[in-house]
């Protein structure tokens, strides 16, 4: 059995790789989908994730964040992965480091973990308004195809992921 650090960091992971792979199962002519008039789009929902993730760590560990991020509206899913699994990087060793150090966030959390699970409810958050987004507009994700991109890889005990 891993030790627990570990294993806080793997659901991390898995988190990502949901997040990225709900990204890569969206099509493209859907990215500029929104709920109603004057929400974000799909594509800035998950721009969105990424700069949250990246402006946290930034005021919580700039070690790990050394320049303050900028809003950019990208839609190029490939770009996104990118973002995402870069952010989601700098969030792990962030909190690990802070765990491993017993070193405090700067400005947020009172613990390095809830920094971690609040990420983890806000990107679940957007997950939904971004499966709605497709269903409001006739173009839901099948269960069958999504399921195993993303609830699959939070129950399978063999769903490891690693950090690119």
């Amino acid at each position: 059995m891993l030790p627990i650090l570990d294993q806080l960091l793997n659901s991390w992971d898995r988190n990502n790789t949901i997040t990225t792979n709900l990204l890569r199962s969206i099509p493209d002519k859907a990215m500029d989908l929104t709920p109603a008039d004057g929400s974000s789009s799909i594509a800035r929902l998950f721009t969105h994730m990424d700069y949250v993730r990246r402006i946290f760590v930034y005021e919580d560990a700039p070690e790990f964040q050394r320049e303050k991020p900028t809003w950019t509206a990208e839609r190029d899913r490939d770009r996104l992965a990118q973002m995402l699994n870069g952010s989601a990087k700098a969030v792990r060793d962030a909190v690990r480091h802070r765990i491993e150090t017993d070193g405090e966030m700067q400005r947020h959390y009172d613990h390095p973990l809830l920094m971690l699970q609040h990420l983890i409810w806000h990107e679940g958050y957007h997950h939904g308004q971004i499966k709605l987004t497709l269903k409001l507009a006739g173009q839901p994700l099948a269960d069958d195809a999504i399921g195993p991109l993303t609830w699959s890889v939070w129950m399978k005990k063999t769903a490891g992921t690693s950090v690119p």
